[in-house]
């Protein structure tokens, strides 16, 4: 059972490209039979190994013994072993979240540490396939899609999974070949979390049902899993072969990309999720877009907004209400990275400026009072460059096809409250500077 055992947790941890044998692995040891197999194994196959325990004290004196039961075995293993306390009820009233999301997030947050100081190269956990299978249910009765039903990954990030293509079974019988005790976390046999009453009642009455059930279904999920990673490919294809400007920011679709799809609304969220919209938001967008209305709509991040046959999806940002005074001679402290050159002895050529990201002024403007750059106000109007009536800005973004978000950020220069530039747009007619003039500012902005 034994090489058996170490050859299934070998395979795993070289199809995934978990570990390598150069830098030691942190390993999660709660000292129940899961997290000892995983020590042990790890041991092995040759990796060295920290231990890291987490005492949470939610079950009192047992608590204590797992810890007291850790240190033991780590000693006994030459095992370095790191041990923190947590206050958990604290943490829940700071934070206001459950018991078991508070145990989840403190002990991810300290093994990260844990594994920087002692230089681990991963933090290994002892998920194996019954918790799996487990998982697999409470996502599908919680309406999951696709992806929660694939289960848990081999590896999330610096968190690795070496024991999932063994089962508790497996498990147990290689710790007897071993001859290694375990603690037994007492509560596992209560049935007050919904994951126990999974494991305690129904799980054992679907394999009296099907006795390979679990087999097959480990089977099932792993099939669901490739033909998730087909269906984020092509997700992908779509994107990167037909968005303007994509990034990780962002986007803008041509909306006839997911037009002819009969699952606009489906395509439409898989496309927007990793921006945080959800699929409510992207039903909603689909819905007001057939009808002719457009809207806008925000997750924490970013907003989307469906206008003009495009779908457009950019990084929420706060716009600025403060003003920012410029001087002409440190331009250091603004938001906009700004260059200014004064001309005094050659005579201005409009080809030196393409009067968006580049103007000129006439040097007069270097006498003005109160020189500012700010955001965009509703009701700002400028006379542009080349024109003698005013013009509101909003009509200026109108004309340029910005949207309701980008209008907030855009950057305006005004000098003794005349708006002068709109900055990467248009120049104004003021400080116009006259063919031939020897005596005028270049200015400049450049993207961050």
């Amino acid at each position: 059972m034994k090489k058996e055992f170490l050859a299934k947790v070998s395979a795993k941890i070289e199809q995934g490209d978990l570990l390598n044998p150069s830098q030691p692995v942190l390993v999660a040891l709660s000292g129940g039979a899961d997290s000892v197999a995983l020590l042990l194994a790890l041991q092995e196959l040759g990796f060295e190994c920290v231990a890291a325990h987490c005492n949470f004290h939610l079950r009192g004196e047992e608590s204590d013994r797992d810890e007291a039961f850790v240190r033991a075995l780590c000693r006994e293993r030459g095992v370095p072993c790191v041990v923190t306390h947590f206050d958990v009820p604290a943490y829940q009233r700071e934070h206001g979240v459950s018991m078991e999301m508070a145990c989840r997030e403190l002990r991810y947050e300290w093994f990260e540490e844990m594994r920087v100081s002692n230089n681990c190269q991963a933090i290994a956990v002892a998920h194996h396939s019954d918790d799996n299978v487990e998982t697999f249910f409470l996502n599908l009765f919680r309406g999951t899609g696709m992806a929660g039903l694939t289960g848990m990954k081999p590896r999330n990030g610096l968190v690795v999974r070496p024991l999932l293509e063994v089962s508790r079974s497996d498990i147990e019988a290689f710790l007897a070949e071993l001859g290694q005790d375990y603690v037994t976390d007492s509560t596992n046999s209560e049935n007050v979390a919904l994951r126990n009453r999974l494991r305690n009642v129904v799980l054992p009455a679907v394999d009296q049902m099907f006795p390979e059930g679990r087999k097959q279904l480990l089977v099932t999920m792993e099939h669901l899993n490739e033909y998730e990673h087909l269906y984020c490919e092509l997700i992908n294809q779509i994107v990167t072969q037909n968005a303007e400007s994509a990034d990780s920011n962002g986007f803008v679709l041509p909306y006839e990309v997911i037009a002819g799809f009969q699952q606009k609304s489906l395509l439409l969220y898989e496309i927007a999720r990793p921006y945080g919209m959800n699929r409510t938001q992207c039903e909603q967008a689909i819905a007001g877009q057939e009808e002719g209305r457009s809207g806008y709509y925000y997750s924490g991040t970013h907003y989307m907004h469906i206008s003009r046959g495009s779908i457009i999806i950019r990084p929420l940002v706060v716009a600025d209400s403060e003003q920012y005074p410029l001087d002409f001679s440190d331009m250091s402290e603004l938001p906009v990275i700004l260059q200014m050159r004064l001309i005094t002895d050659a005579p201005f050529d409009p080809a030196q400026v393409n009067g968006t990201t580049s103007v000129a002024f006439d040097a007069s403007i270097l006498q003005s009072e109160r020189v500012v750059l700010r955001h965009w106000q509703e009701g700002d109007s400028m006379v542009p460059f080349g024109m003698h009536g005013h013009k509101l800005l909003s009509d200026l973004f109108t004309d340029n096809k910005l949207d309701k978000e980008q209008k907030k950020n855009v950057w305006i220069l005004e000098a003794d409250g005349v708006i002068v530039w709109v900055l990467g747009i248009r120049a104004a007619n003021a400080f116009k500077v006259q063919p031939g003039s020897t005596d005028y500012i270049l200015l400049s902005v450049k993207a961050d």
